[in-house]
């Protein structure tokens, strides 16, 4: 099994590309389900999750090529089977995400409930409930979800669907869902996340009628068919607020290329309180950092409040940040999981349900430490880039699951980290 080590105290200087976003990739993988003519999406990462998203369509019967560019050619004109088997989707929740589109174009599917990070509860009732109003008949069985269309309808239902929470994937479902349905279609209490605005605009260029993504409330006007299209992947937010993070702590001054700074106004406004200097720059974002900053303290929200999936990354920096700050995670009830790890390297910090107390301290000692999650693993990651000595970070297929080979990147700008093997470290 691979492990990063890491020797930190290195600071970061230079250019580094950030990616595309992997929670608008899945899902425009799924989107290309809902049409018979050719899809093409550039800018798509390489990861685990996109690897074993494109597995899953090909098991349905879907075309899918990829070059090394970053572009992925997809054709789902001969899908014979519409289903998602637990063999393929039991590490990615984002496997729920076909389940809308396979049930809009072909009235029937069957998706095993989705896994991926032990960070809490993701229920899929939210995701049952819409399809239903939209005149699906879901059951759960052995581990199943198994749609069908209610007798007597040929196609979905437009249908008016309030959520009982905010779900980005369970937006993205209705979105694509009601893209093929007959009628309107609308969604409050939508996820306002650039990710969903940018599949809009996916599906959008494919023939579908969708006005207000971005807002709280969208409406989509059914279309009988989609046609094929041709999409570019937005940037990845998360990684880009991982960077900002890392140069934040280790100091140093680093572009990051093809960054949107408007996709990132709550971290980068805690950045600068706590001293980093951030500018959105033509073609990305530039920070830059020295010495100690200030410790900030912070609560996840959705968007565009301070994203749960940069609360480890943040954390990290708080850690070795000047003063006391206190961290509410009000997203995912188990995803403070990093902090037994990141007590293993020095920090200071004291948890109490959702609210974790972090006293900084001027220096953090390597170690080994354990990657729980995705962003867990980047928070350590971090960590060991300002620790002195050696960090041997363990489970990391765990960040391949969403970082476009980070330690490269790392590299790439000064840090003195590599991939290592099991039998090596």
């Amino acid at each position: 099994m691979d492990k990063l080590l890491i020797r930190g105290g290195r600071m970061l200087r230079g250019e580094v590309p950030i990616s595309g976003a992997k929670n608008a990739a899945l899902p425009e993988l799924c989107a290309a389900l809902l049409t018979a003519e050719p899809v093409t999406l550039h800018n798509v990462p390489r990861l685990q999750d996109v690897a074993t998203m494109l597995q899953l369509v090909r098991n349905m019967g879907v075309t899918a090529e990829r070059d090394g560019n970053g572009t992925v050619s997809l054709d789902a004109g001969d899908l014979t089977k519409p289903e998602a088997p637990y063999e393929l989707v039991k590490t990615m929740r984002a496997s729920v995400l076909a389940l809308g589109p396979l049930l809009a174009r072909f009235g029937h599917a069957r998706v095993s409930l989705p896994g991926g990070c032990a960070i809490g509860s993701r229920p899929v009732d939210q995701h049952i409930k819409g399809l239903t109003a939209m005149g699906a008949d879901i059951s759960v069985e052995h581990g199943y979800m198994v749609a069908k269309l209610q007798p007597g309808l040929t196609r979905l239902r437009g249908a008016r669907i309030t959520t009982d929470m905010v779900t980005v994937t369970g937006t993205e479902n209705f979105l694509m869902a009601a893209a093929l349905a007959e009628g309107e279609t609308v969604l409050e209490n939508a996820a306002q996340e650039p990710e969903i605005p940018d599949l809009a605009e996916m599906l959008i260029a494919m023939g579908a009628k969708i006005e207000g993504h971005g807002t709280s409330r969208i409406r989509i006007q059914g279309v009988e068919r989609l046609h094929g299209g041709t999409h570019t992947v937005v940037a990845d937010r998360i990684e880009a607020g991982t960077f900002l993070c890392a140069v934040a702590a280790a100091g140093g001054e680093v572009l990051l290329r093809h960054a949107r700074a408007d996709h990132l106004d709550a971290v980068i406004e805690k950045l600068r309180e706590a001293g980093a200097s951030i500018e959105a720059v033509d073609g990305g974002i530039r920070v830059r950092a020295s010495g100690r900053l200030r410790a900030q303290s912070f609560r996840t929200t959705e968007y565009p409040g301070f994203p749960t999936d940069m609360q480890a990354q943040f954390m990290a920096l708080n850690v070795i940040a000047e003063g006391t700050s206190t961290v509410t995670e009000t997203i995912f009830e188990n995803r403070f999981m990093h902090v037994d790890e990141m007590l293993r390297l020095g920090a200071r910090i004291q948890t109490d349900g959702k609210v974790a107390v972090i006293e900084g301290v001027p220096q953090l000692s390597g170690a080994t430490v354990m990657a729980t999650d995705l962003r867990a693993s980047a928070s350590l990651v971090i960590a060991g880039l300002v620790a002195e000595g050696e960090t041997l970070v363990d489970r990391i297929y765990h960040l391949d699951r969403g970082y476009d080979r980070m330690e490269a990147k790392l590299r790439g700008i000064g840090a003195d980290i590599e991939r290592v093997s099991g039998a090596a470290a």
